[in-house]
């Protein structure tokens, strides 16, 4: 995947930093000078939806390693893809514009949207093939899909951005500086249409999340190619209104955000769901004796995973690798025994269930189930090893001798409490 995204990234150089001679004209490059401005504009949304989608991965967290591999997929190795089939077959409607026939209309509407999906999407799908047992929820493959649509978004807006602003610069009578061109740019795609890319992409993910837990066949091929289908339809709408403008734009733009709005209820919807999956398969174990009763609530609930979490890094880093492991253990273990239960896996599934018990019952001694104690902070085991200088020695006060009290003198520590005559009692008539 280094090697790919090394060749990926020379790849998308060549094509967007230099100009290049076509016989119907010169395309102009974006040069090395515009990048560092488009990026930083282009990582004002990147970034925080990266990590909201890194934040919703939180029931089975997939790692840095997965999560940095959808998204530079999708931002180097889809576009390297997209961007030479979408000038090939632009070339191929014998359409001219403006030296680059991946600039119509025509090819943005009827060709970009089946390319980029395609290539967005196939990612989610290596993984899932490659790593069937670690992609076990439905919001793994939507964090996963919806980075992936993060990173294409990224590295196109800065050429989007590049581009104006070099058009811009270049061109005298526009009547705008360049600068504010970007910014006006960057507020229309990445302000308003942000979610564009991830949300065509989340369409596959969502096909391809039904298609790995359902039993029939023909579910498994049909849900993933209409998950295809809806993300280059809604993609085809987008290019198409894209440069609408009036009440026709302003209507389909609000039709846009409601399909987001249904689409984050559906995603809120499976974190319900998936925890009374996790409470539910979990306790099939308690009953079989193999978990304590507490598991099904301390593995199922989102806030004392992360408060485990929280005490493991405290506490050392075999500590917290272990809690991690752990958690993602038993959400791999509740998954496995609802196929099991379903009858989407054969008898292999024993032998899984059996290494999972295996490497939970290995783990957990050296792993934070639930936080019950403080957490460790340094500061509190410091505190009870540092004493600042007038608590090194005992206070002595003129005067005070001993106390009829208790052991130690005035200022003391120490309580004491001085004999009591055990036949003292209330007087008696």
């Amino acid at each position: 995947m280094v090697g790919l995204a090394v060749v990926a990234f020379f790849v998308n150089w060549y094509m967007f930093v230099p100009e290049h001679t076509t016989a119907s004209g010169t395309i102009q490059g974006l040069g090395t000078d515009v990048i560092p401005k488009a990026a930083r504009l282009a990582a004002y949304t990147a970034v925080p939806l990266a990590l909201l989608f890194m934040l919703l991965d939180r029931l089975r967290p997939q790692g840095l390693w997965l999560w940095a591999v959808a998204f530079v997929w999708g931002g180097l190795v889809a576009t390297a893809i997209a961007a030479p089939i979408n000038t090939w077959a632009s070339s191929h409607l014998s359409i001219i514009g403006d030296g680059d026939p991946a600039t119509s209309t025509r090819g943005a509407v009827f060709i970009a949207p089946y390319v980029e999906e395609a290539a967005k999407a196939t990612i989610v799908f290596w993984l899932a093939i490659l790593l069937r047992n670690r992609i076990v929820t439905r919001l793994s493959t939507i964090a996963l899909a919806g980075l992936a649509g993060s990173g294409f978004a990224f590295v196109e807006n800065i050429v989007y951005y590049g581009r104006v602003y070099r058009y811009v610069a270049t061109t005298s009578g526009t009547g705008v500086d360049a600068q504010q061109a970007m910014n006006q740019l960057a507020v229309m795609r990445g302000g308003m249409t942000f979610f564009a890319h991830p949300l065509f992409t989340i369409m596959t993910g969502l096909g391809l999340a039904v298609a790995l837990r359902a039993r029939s066949r023909s579910v498994r091929i049909l849900a993933p190619v209409s998950g295809y289908l809806l993300a280059a339809l809604l993609h085809m709408i987008f290019n198409a209104t894209a440069s609408s403008a009036g009440q026709a734009g302003t209507m389909l733009w609000f039709i846009a955000l409601s399909v987001v709005g249904a689409v984050a209820g559906l995603v809120i919807n499976d974190l319900r769901r998936e925890r009374a999956l996790v409470v539910a398969r979990l306790t099939d174990y308690v009953r079989a004796g193999w978990l304590p009763d507490t598991d099904p609530e301390n593995f199922s609930r989102v806030r004392r995973r992360a408060s485990a979490l929280w005490h493991a890094a405290w506490t050392g880093p075999a500590t917290w690798w272990a809690t991690l492991r752990l958690q993602q253990s038993m959400t791999d273990l509740a998954y496995l025994r609802d196929s099991i239960h379903r009858g989407l896996v054969d008898e292999t599934g024993q032998l899984r269930e059996s290494e999972l018990l295996g490497d939970i019952g290995r783990r957990r001694p050296a792993a934070i189930v639930a936080a019950t104690e403080p957490v460790p902070y340094p500061w509190r085991r410091w505190r009870g090893r540092i004493r600042l200088p007038w608590q090194t020695r005992p206070v002595t006060w003129p005067g005070a001798g001993s106390n009829s009290a208790g052991d130690g003198g005035l200022g003391s520590s120490g309580t004491g409490y001085s004999p009591v005559d055990p036949r003292w009692g209330p007087p008696r008539q």
